[in-house]
């Protein structure tokens, strides 16, 4: 994955591109027709909001805006019925959402006419830049969801210091810019880690933050768990 992403997510076909091998190789089940809301949906979503959404919106709710393993495990994309607008820094449109409703990520209103707009993530502090560009928060996203995906495929740790060499010999980071995690200071930023087969999130940089882990199989998760050999929860 992290080949994948070598140079970052410089545009929305690189991510389109992504989120198609993604779906095939990971989640065992490539993109189809389906996937995604019809024009009819979107069109009546902005007739609704007043406004249109911007083309990389758009175009991710149209390719697999509806494939909940790629964006509906823990903090879910918002259906284009479910789209509004929250009153913060003068309007902002909110496409997803904490599962407990402590964080929101949205668009702000003054630069939603653009192709690849900015997005923003509710916190305890409020308002915070999250990515500069919306084809790079699709992309963590469907990174982040598949994730937590399939539990058995799934587990997490405080990872000591002392292991930190282990993962950067194992692992190489994937090309995302840094970003905040919206829980606070102490969890960002967040890092992603990829190895053939294994996928990791490192919510701070902290002594004893938190690692999320996902393999493809179970005995890619065996191996990151033989690979940092810290306090696995699962």
């Amino acid at each position: 994955m992290s080949t994948v992403l070598r140079g970052g997510v410089d545009g929305r076909s690189r991510a389109w591109d992504f989120v198609r091998r993604f779906a095939d190789e990971w989640m065992g089940r490539p993109l189809q027709a389906e996937d995604g809301y019809t024009t009819a949906e979107l069109d009546a979503a902005e007739a609704e909001l007043g406004f249109e959404l911007p083309t990389t919106l758009r175009e991710g709710y149209t390719l697999f805006g509806r494939r909940n393993d790629l964006t509906r495990q823990q903090d879910p994309l918002v259906t284009p019925v479910g789209l509004y607008v929250d009153e913060g820094l003068g309007g902002v449109l909110v496409f997803r959402r904490e599962n407990q409703d402590c964080a929101s990520w949205g668009i702000p209103l003054d630069e939603i006419e653009q192709e690849d707009p900015p997005v923003v993530v509710e916190s305890h502090e409020g308002w915070l830049p999250f990515f500069d560009r919306m084809s790079v928060a699709w992309v963590e996203l469907v990174l982040s969801e598949s994730l937590f995906a399939l539990g058995r495929l799934y587990d997490a740790c405080e990872l000591p210091n002392t292991l930190l060499p282990s993962l950067q010999a194992h692992y190489a980071r994937v090309d995302l810019p840094d970003h905040p995690m919206w829980a606070g200071a102490d969890d960002s930023p967040l890092h992603w880690y990829a190895a053939p087969g294994r996928l990791l999130r490192r919510d701070g940089l902290l002594d004893q933050c938190w690692i999320h882990a996902r393999g493809r199989t179970a005995a890619d998760l065996e191996m990151i768990r033989a690979d940092l050999a810290g306090p696995w929860v699962g």
